[in-house]
């Protein structure tokens, strides 16, 4: 079985849109798939998957009242099944050490060909040991600075904690980065690369053990909600500190066009690559699920400039679709230059206006908010 751990640095750049619709595309392919959501506390994978809300999930088995194996259950695309998550329960997000550890060894022991885990936002310990449990993890990002800042420190992160799980606790090269924590700006500025020489002179076999354990750790990139094939370039900023500051490579998988189909997918409770399967986004996905189920035989060498420039071409490809599409539009007389000009003038107007509402309805509330204070 091929664990894929999906994370990403922080919220809203699409990680279960991704986990949902990877899930249903390797279903497609005949794989068993098990997809389970992860993002405790704020568990809502079922909404993007097109499942009923859950009466169960991993706090109901958690708090001991079903069994684990009742935890999976169908769905309503084959081959694949779902664990829920639970967000009304008190606390989930921050599970003991021994409930963490129960549920990976319940994930290992799954009879499926892939699991995919659909992680919480952020870099809290256990989001960084489920996304651990495998050496091609997904990290998806979006072009926004705030994304990318945040998809490389969660790497960043994820590097540390498999640092930390490669020494033994008694060991010197664990006193070190103890003893670097002490002294939180200089680790901040400390690169790993730099790092293990330092470890290297003090404990050359816990670092050898280190190196051995990182060489295999091939993270992959999904750049989703591009607009532009320019946006794509910013995996390249990412994989560029990564190299740098981490002494790791990344795999990109491929980017993802952010496309207003997508909402009209989750309101009608579906998956987009069953809503529509032919639209730019669920073909992107596909075309990634093809290089995961590759990946099963694929030895990896270090280098992967061919996934960039891989990448690069498919975004050029669905931007031309993108645009060949409005060019029909016009083509066919459906709608004319003129039309899309009023069209975006109209809807420009309209978003000034909204945000016009929300600055007066910003100014009401702090006001209220003031004269209950004074009360």
């Amino acid at each position: 079985m091929q664990i894929i751990p999906i994370a990403s640095g922080k919220g809203g750049v699409g990680k279960s849109l991704l986990s949902a619709n990877l899930a249903v595309a390797l279903g497609k392919a005949g794989k068993k798939v098990v997809i389970a959501d992860l993002d405790l506390g704020a568990s809502n994978l079922h909404l993007v998957i097109g499942q009923h809300a859950p009466r169960a999930g991993i706090g109901t088995y958690l708090a001991g009242q079903i069994s684990f194996d009742q935890l999976i259950q169908p769905t309503d695309y084959k081959n694949v099944s779902f664990i829920a998550g639970d967000s009304e329960i008190p606390g989930l997000s921050s599970i003991k050490i021994s409930q963490k550890n129960d549920l990976i060894k319940h994930f290992q022991r799954i009879d499926a060909d892939y699991l995919i885990l659909d992680l919480g936002a952020g870099t809290h310990l256990s989001i960084l040991d489920f996304f651990l449990l495998s050496p091609q993890g997904i990290i998806v990002s979006a072009p926004t600075v705030t994304a990318t800042l945040n998809a490389y420190l969660f790497l960043k992160n994820a590097v540390f904690r498999l640092m930390y799980n490669s020494f033994k606790k008694n060991s010197k090269a664990y006193q070190y980065l103890e003893s670097l924590k002490t002294d939180s700006a200089s680790m901040q500025k400390l690169y790993i690369p730099k790092l293990i020489e330092n470890i290297q002179a003090v404990d050359p076999v816990s670092a050898q053990v280190f190196a051995h354990r990182v060489k295999q750790f091939h993270p992959r990139l999904v750049m989703n909600m591009v607009d532009d094939p320019k946006d794509a370039d910013k995996a390249y900023k990412i994989r560029r500190s990564c190299a740098e500051y981490l002494g790791l490579d990344l795999e990109h998988l491929g980017v993802i066009y952010r496309d207003p189909m997508q909402d009209i997918a989750l309101s009608s409770r579906l998956p987009i690559s069953v809503y529509k399967p032919q639209s730019i986004l669920s073909q992107a996905v596909f075309r990634i699920a093809d290089k995961v189920l590759q990946s099963e035989t694929y030895t990896f060498d270090g280098g992967f400039d061919s996934t960039f420039n891989a990448a690069d071409l498919e975004a050029e490809n669905d931007y031309a679709a993108k645009m060949s599409y409005v060019e029909d539009l016009i083509g066919t007389g459906a709608v004319t230059a003129a039309d899309l000009a009023d069209t975006i003038k109209q809807q420009a107007f309209e978003i000034t206006q909204l945000k016009k509402e929300n600055m007066l309805l910003k100014s009401k509330l702090v006001q209220a908010a003031q004269q209950g204070y004074q009360l």
